[in-house]
């Protein structure tokens, strides 16, 4: 006979998989102070738990506090986040430890309202933040925990739905029924991280498998559903690797803080028409990269365009070719020569990395 299906039961059932199996040794559950447990948690969106924890134990070796957080400039700060992705969470991060600091004396805010008038913090978030370091009891709706509740009740629509997710956040809300919130709150993220995973779930090893809906209706492959699928389109850009003459230098430009990469350290940049087919990338390209060289006010040599390779977005593919080309002296434009290794350690988005570590290689 399956388990009875109380809010109760779930919450107990959960608890005892998680003292038993659960991670105890992850970096930011040995303090469980607001400011770790912030870093964390905005760490872990969209980032899996493996990739996480070197960069958390980096940073917090730079920033061990809120205040140090916050007197750091950004450009330190997105440097320790570089490779992690999604930028707007590492400046948000430093936006909101300054606003801590000058606000509120370096102190959390202890209501779901208060955290979440910072930047970068959702309702989510902010639960977790106050339910693993205060022990509140509030709910969290992060994607781990939407797919446990999805699968666990058969939840036919896609959770991304608005009607869906306050289902799901009521949901959330009846099954935490236990004087431990903290431990609860890790618990159900653990179990979607390591257990109700998104592809091959190990389903044997569930505590809830008495009574998944999904388990018992042969659904788990399918659930949750997924968002409704649009094709991804491919854009083009040409990266410039411009190095100067006689040196091991490289001209890197400060992106501005708004879009993609915002905030970092890169290579120029230019973008083609966002519609073109690759032959027409082509051609665009080679009369881009002749005007450009032609306008350039100082000498210039040796250009070689690199392949063209593909890095994608969560919305569209960037099919990004470099051209490397050298200059007598420094274009007209802000940025500044720096070496290989300077540029590496000022934090370079993940594909522009690539490009100045073959330089590195190659030794050009």
């Amino acid at each position: 006979m399956p388990e009875k299906n109380t809010e109760s039961s779930f919450a107990q059932r959960l608890l005892a998989w998680f003292d038993r199996f659960g991670r105890h040794d992850l970096p930011w559950q040995s303090d469980k102070s607001p400011y770790r447990v912030w870093v964390s948690e905005i760490m872990l969106q969209q980032t899996q738990v493996k990739t996480v924890v070197g960069y958390y134990q980096r940073f917090m070796q730079a920033f061990p506090d809120v205040w140090a957080l916050a007197e750091a400039d950004q450009e330190t700060v997105l440097s320790y986040w570089a490779g992690l992705g999604y930028y707007a969470r590492g400046r948000n991060l430093h936006k909101a430890a300054r606003q801590l600091v000058q606000e509120h004396n370096g102190r959390f805010p202890q209501t779901l309202e208060g955290l979440i008038a910072l930047p970068g913090i959702g309702r989510s978030t902010a639960s977790a933040i106050l339910a693993i370091s205060h022990n509140q009891r509030l709910p969290i709706l992060d994607g781990n925990v939407k797919r446990v509740l999805a699968r666990f009740d058969a939840v036919a629509t896609w959770p991304g739905e608005k009607a869906t997710e306050n289902a799901l956040w009521q949901r959330a809300d009846q099954l935490m029924q236990t004087d431990r919130p903290g431990d609860y709150t890790q618990a159900i993220m653990d179990l979607g991280a390591t257990v109700c995973t998104r592809s091959q779930p190990s389903c044997d090893a569930c505590p809830f498998r008495s009574d998944c809906r999904a388990c018992l209706t042969g659904q788990v492959a399918t659930l949750p559903k997924r968002k409704p699928k649009k094709s991804k389109p491919t854009r083009h850009a040409i990266v410039w690797l411009w190095r100067l003459q006689g040196t091991h230098k490289i001209w890197l430009v400060r992106r501005p803080q708004q879009g993609i990469w915002g905030g970092l350290w890169s290579l120029p940049e230019v973008r083609l028409e966002e519609t073109v087919s690759s032959q027409e990338a082509l051609q665009q390209r080679q009369t881009l990269i002749k005007s450009r060289v032609e306008s350039l006010p100082v000498a210039a040599s040796d250009l070689i365009e690199w392949e063209t390779f593909q890095h994608t977005f969560s919305h569209y593919h960037l099919m990004i070719t470099p051209v490397a080309l050298t200059l007598n002296q420094a274009p007209q434009e802000d940025g500044q020569w720096l070496s290989v290794e300077e540029a590496l350690a000022r934090g370079l988005p993940a594909p522009i990395q690539k490009v100045v570590q073959r330089v590195s290689l190659q030794g050009t």
